[in-house]
């Protein structure tokens, strides 16, 4: 039987571990650019781990809906 070393293209095998690996370190260099523009939208946001950055940006995103509904309710009472 024929081993393959870590080096050699044995029906694929280190060229696609390679390449699954490479997937993983860009996805997780993606999620982290995004967690960092996400921490430059929410007030507050800079500096927080991920986990309270998605309660935080929660919290704000209903905070902000409240307000819209505010001020939807109030054009409403001053429309003539």
């Amino acid at each position: 039987m024929m081993e393959c070393s870590r080096r050699s293209s044995c029906k694929g095998g280190f060229s696609k571990w390679r390449t699954t690996r490479r997937r993983r370190r860009s996805h997780r260099g993606s999620v982290r650019l995004k967690v960092r523009k996400l921490q430059k939208l929410i007030p507050g946001g800079q500096g927080l781990k991920a986990d309270r950055l998605f309660t935080t940006t929660a919290n704000y995103i209903l905070q902000l809906r409240l307000q819209l509904h505010v001020l939807q309710a109030l054009s409403n009472i001053y429309q003539p």
